[in-house]
């Protein structure tokens, strides 16, 4: 089994710019099922083929798909292992934020457990 590497600065920023759009997202989710062919996917866009693939490359080079050649067709199938990094990635923020307002609820309960002096 291959040790994981810590995601570089660069690799979430390329994870998130992939995300960040509609038609990359619907990709992921279409080559999720099963592996497809570039062309396959284009057929079900109102963009041109050149758009298509070049939302195939930016997946690609966020390595959230990966990309093969059989015969003359490129056929692409989203990467499981980059799919589970991001989420990690995800739930280090999430656990972040919620300590953050954990804290933020335990001072707010220490203070109104704070006798108020009498005026």
């Amino acid at each position: 089994m291959v040790a994981q590497r810590e995601l570089s600065d660069d690799d979430v920023d390329r994870i998130f710019r992939a995300l960040a759009d509609a038609t990359r997202r619907d990709i992921l989710r279409r080559t999720i099922a099963a592996e497809q062919s570039v062309s396959t996917l284009a057929a079900d866009y109102d963009m041109s083929f050149a758009a298509v693939q070049k939302h195939v490359a930016v997946l690609e080079a966020a390595r959230l798909i990966v990309k093969r050649a059989e015969g003359r067709e490129r056929r692409v199938r989203t990467d499981p292992e980059m799919i589970a990094r991001a989420q990690q990635l995800l739930e280090r923020y999430q656990d972040l934020w919620r300590h953050r307002i954990d804290s933020i609820d335990a001072l707010l309960a220490e203070d109104a457990e704070t006798p108020r002096p009498e005026s």
